[in-house]
């Protein structure tokens, strides 16, 4: 037996009638970098729970090398709600000890950045609590580190900024990872082996998770098991990995040649065309049109202090905030609205309003709301949307990312219309049916004491998914329900069947329009896969937020940042995002990517801004190469129709240099013929790729 840094030895664990490990052999050597991954259940924190100690096994033995320091991040923080954050994370460190080290600053400014010290850890939110957790930890020297579920309430630049730091955080050969998380993008980031965990055992794979598909694939395949589905699951995500999808195509892990024999006969992921001509049947033209939407949160609406920092400040008339690592433009600005007297103020509230003024004047400062006149109100805050055009079509597939307070909700509730915009237009279809996925499960609260079975008997018998008549009990299948769960009660489910559940639901009540806020919370990757899959063959308008830029660029086709009050149009993926982000970090200028010069750098005011004049006068500075809502709708549609044309014409190619291969090599004349025909197509695409690009760039003006 190998002599491991800390290792399992002939190990067995049950719990009730689960049996978690049998007779299982294997630990971890120094320079290891292990991802794990499984199915919720089958026992990864239960692992990592038997590493650290606080698990004992039934059978068999936990061995640990002398003077070896094991730190675990887990899914419940242990800190305490009456120590303060400077207490709990940085434990007790002042400024100089921690600022004045490169390495623990970045981790500081990077997961506590924007956040008081002086606050009580019990008054901070849950994704405050895990990154002050996480910073706590890692903080410290391990000679192994185990992260349990660590990209949790992080958006996705600090996700990347946490895989950049694993990867350098001790020299190659030294230390120890084990990650258990769902994030796919990060497994491959950071991890250089993976362990499976199911039916008892653990099965090691070289490399990261691409590469653990790929063997993962070939296993299944000599092995002829008996999970077909799973397997097919497994190969289908595999085909997507291998045909250049965006976030790998500069680090791919596994063998080309051989992943392409094992999908060869893999079909597409999605017809793209296909899928938008059944999305326009269903849907016509028209679906969600932003016109010029301005959408503006006052001060204490959007921020508040929580009321420990509160205290403090009263007290000492400071707040100890930690500056963070990458700070993204806040906007602020007032638009002025004419408005019944009645009437509530666009995305706030005739209540609310009047507070925001009584509040103001007792102060005796300037009021957020001016209602001097009787028809003619102010509003001033922060910009959520600052004067935003998009369209979203039939048949599109849109992902949004950007930082956690950007306002992504937000945009998702003026998208379906239960939230009405400051100013602007939302024109939705006539035929539009939406269906939200949010995060939370309230939708299901009310259905808690109702079993499965008489949950799903509410909906029609049979509905067609692609292609094939299925009943709802047989799409709960294939979302890994077993039909042993149809007479559980809905509140007997766990987080991730809740998840599944709640995403059936919707599925049956047929939308056109599906929009989903971080469908990956809860799931496995084996049932994200499930999920992918299911969603592939969806014919309507998909929106999805997720900081799982793996999910986000696997189910959507064109991406989106939410940035300085702008959705900014991500050709290349989350990664253009990521550049954008350090490269104004760096130059400590986010002019180029907001699109207004100025335009809330050191959170200006619109009245302290150059062009404060022009917008006191009732007009709008024009901005250079913007379009307006016409010329923009012109504009998309002709790109839209060039992508058409494009993949056409690419079929085309292909088809003609299939020909040229198969051609007679002594029929000079009919090469010649084909060769001026592939010249004629090239030419064309040259020029619609030229077109492509100057239009493209209009659009980001």
């Amino acid at each position: 037996m190998p002599t491991y840094d800390l290792g399992l030895e002939h190990v067995s664990l049950s719990f009730a009638t689960k049996t978690i490990f049998t007779d299982v052999t294997q630990g971890v050597f120094e320079g290891d970098r292990i991802g794990i991954v499984g199915r919720n259940g089958d026992g990864k924190s239960t692992l990592l729970r038997l590493f650290s100690g606080e698990q004992q096994p039934d059978s068999g033995r936990v061995i640990t090398r002398n003077g070896l320091t094991f730190g675990m991040l887990r899914q419940r923080d242990p800190l305490d709600d009456n120590a303060t954050l400077r207490e709990a994370a940085l434990e007790g460190r002042e400024d100089y000890e921690w600022a004045s080290d490169t390495s623990s600053r970045e981790i500081v400014e990077a997961l506590l950045g924007g956040m008081s010290l002086d606050a009580k850890v019990g008054s901070l939110s849950g994704g405050q609590r895990r990154r002050a957790d996480l910073a706590r930890l890692l903080l410290k020297d391990w000679d192994i580190l185990a992260l349990d579920e660590p990209t949790n309430h992080l958006d996705v630049v600090t996700i990347h900024w946490l895989a950049e730091h694993l990867k350098n955080r001790w020299a190659s050969g030294q230390g120890a990872l084990l990650l258990v998380t769902h994030d796919r993008w990060f497994l491959d980031e950071v991890c250089e082996s993976m362990w499976e965990v199911h039916d008892g055992l653990i099965d090691p794979f070289e490399g990261g998770y691409s590469a653990y598909m790929l063997q993962r694939v070939e296993r299944d395949r000599q092995a002829d098991v008996r999970e077909e589905r799973r397997r097919n699951l497994a190969r289908k995500e595999l085909a997507w990995l291998s045909r250049g999808a965006r976030a790998r195509s500069t680090k791919q892990k596994f063998h080309v040649k051989q992943a392409r024999e094992l999908i060869a006969d893999v079909p597409p992921m999605r017809n793209t065309l296909e899928l938008k001509q059944m999305a326009t049947s269903r849907l016509g033209k028209q679906v969600v049109d932003l016109i010029d939407v301005t959408q503006i949160y006052s001060q204490d609406d959007e921020r508040r202090l929580d009321a420990d920092a509160a205290a403090v400040t009263a007290a000492s008339g400071r707040v100890d905030v930690v500056p963070p690592l990458y700070a993204e433009p806040v906007i602020t600005g007032s638009v002025q609205l004419s408005v019944d007297p009645d009437a509530p103020i666009p995305g706030t509230g005739a209540r609310e309003a009047s507070t925001q003024v009584s509040d103001m004047r007792d102060e005796d400062q300037t009021p957020a709301i001016d209602t001097a006149a009787a028809r003619t109100v102010t509003v001033s805050g922060r910009k959520i949307l600052d004067d935003v055009t998009w369209l979203i079509g039939p048949g599109d597939r849109f992902g949004i990312v950007g930082a956690n307070g950007a306002g992504k909700s937000t945009l998702l509730k003026i998208i379906d219309g239960t939230l009405t915009p400051t100013c602007g237009r939302v024109n939705i279809g006539k035929t539009v049916k939406f269906a939200v996925l949010s995060q939370r499960l309230d939708e299901l609260e009310k259905l808690g004491k109702y079993k499965i079975k008489e949950v799903l008997s509410r909906y029609k018998p049979s509905y067609i998914v692609d292609g094939k008549e299925v009943t709802p009990g047989q799409l709960m299948e294939r979302l890994g329900f077993s039909s042993a769960q149809l007479m559980t009660p809905i509140r007997d489910l766990s987080g991730g069947q809740k998840r599944r559940m709640q995403l059936l639901l919707i599925l049956l009540d047929e939308p056109n329009v599906l929009i989903l806020d971080e469908p990956g919370n809860d799931l496995d990757t084996d049932m994200l896969a499930v999920m992918e899959d299911l969603l592939d063959t969806w014919p309507g308008t998909l929106i999805v937020v997720s900081h799982d830029r793996y999910l986000l660029e696997r189910v959507t086709d064109e991406q989106f940042a939410l940035i300085g009050g702008k959705v900014r149009h991500l050709p290349g993926g989350v990664g253009d995002y990521l550049e954008m982000v350090e490269q104004a970090r760096k130059d400590g200028d986010w002019s180029a990517i907001v699109g207004t010069e100025n335009n809330g750098r050191n959170g200006k005011t619109d009245a302290e801004r150059p062009d404060a004049q022009a917008a006191d006068d009732g007009q709008t500075k024009p901005q250079a190469h913007k379009l307006g809502g016409k010329e923009f709708h012109q504009v998309s549609k002709r790109v839209s129709a060039i992508e058409r044309k494009l993949a056409k014409l690419e079929e085309q190619r292909a088809d003609i240099e299939a020909k040229m291969v198969a051609h007679d090599p002594s029929d000079f004349a009919g090469l010649n013929e084909l060769n001026t025909q592939l010249n004629a197509v090239t030419d064309e695409k040259d020029g619609l790729e030229a077109e492509w690009l100057e239009l493209s760039e209009e659009l980001e003006g």
